[in-house]
């Protein structure tokens, strides 16, 4: 629900936040992306805002302001290469393998998806699988790339599926969150009522900062936003169900004539 016009005196801009945070737009953007800075939306327009509160615990960090600019630190693939002391060639076979997670992605002038890791779990991988950087890979990882595996769009997924999740405590929100990785044929054979569907979608979360508006590139980037693989779109269906059943048991769905969300039908 949106806080009221009155929360507009406790809260700022995000352009403001940023600024008081010592974030570019971009490390803003991913700070929020990564649930670390936390927004509420005011007023009828649903419009964000960051809450005074929150800025107040994040500048209280001992480690303000590196500490949160660390974080939010993203390279791409070429940067990532060299902070390995690893040939980009290499970097982006680890990445295809699931050794590392994409945290977000954009599309070049040609529609070529480029994808950004956190710098923080760059050098993680450095430390936790040192014999993957040198040498020849094992044979495994080298039969699952040569079957044209490459898991950096379902690991993106995940990982934005577990902030999403993370940020509420809704079993409504929560669901539609896992929805929103369904295309609308998968969630109508798990949500059989049209109330149900349409209240998940009045809750799916907004789409990731920076995702293009003109086709064909939106049509990619709707592309990997959803599960694609028979096992992922599976265990999200699942998943879903049992979410559903959660939500159930705290309140039906809003339908016509409900006074309001989760209240029950007269």
């Amino acid at each position: 629900m949106a806080v009221d016009e009155g929360a507009r005196s406790v809260t700022v801009t995000p352009g403001r936040a940023a600024q008081e945070l010592e974030l570019g737009r971009d490390e803003f953007r991913l700070a929020i992306q990564l649930g670390l800075v936390r927004t509420v939306p005011v007023g009828e327009s649903g419009r964000r805002r960051v809450e005074r509160d929150e800025l107040d615990r994040l500048k209280a960090a001992p480690d303000f302001p590196a500490g949160l600019r660390d974080r939010v630190h993203a390279i791409g693939t070429a940067d990532a290469a060299a902070l390995l002391e690893i040939s980009p060639e290499r970097f982006t076979r680890l990445a295809r393998t699931g050794h590392v997670s994409p945290v977000r992605f954009s599309l070049n002038r040609y529609r070529a998806v480029v994808w950004t890791y956190l710098a923080e779990d760059v050098a993680a991988l450095g430390r936790t699988c040192p014999a993957l950087l040198t040498g020849r890979l094992p044979l495994e990882l080298r039969e699952r790339l040569a079957a044209h595996e490459d898991l950096r769009p379902r690991n993106w997924r995940a990982r934005r599926l577990g902030v999403l999740l993370r940020a509420t405590d809704d079993p409504w929100a929560q669901a539609a969150a896992m929805a929103s990785l369904l295309d609308p044929v998968q969630v109508a054979e798990v949500v059989d009522d049209p109330y149900e569907r349409a209240h998940l979608d009045r809750l799916r979360p907004p789409e990731p900062p920076g995702t293009p508006v003109r086709a064909p590139a939106r049509d990619i980037a709707e592309r990997l936003a959803r599960a694609d693989d028979p096992d992922e779109i599976l265990w999200h269906r699942l998943s879903l169900a049992l979410a559903l059943d959660e939500a159930r048991t705290r309140g039906p769905a809003p339908h016509p004539g409900d006074a309001g969300p989760g209240r029950e039908r007269e």
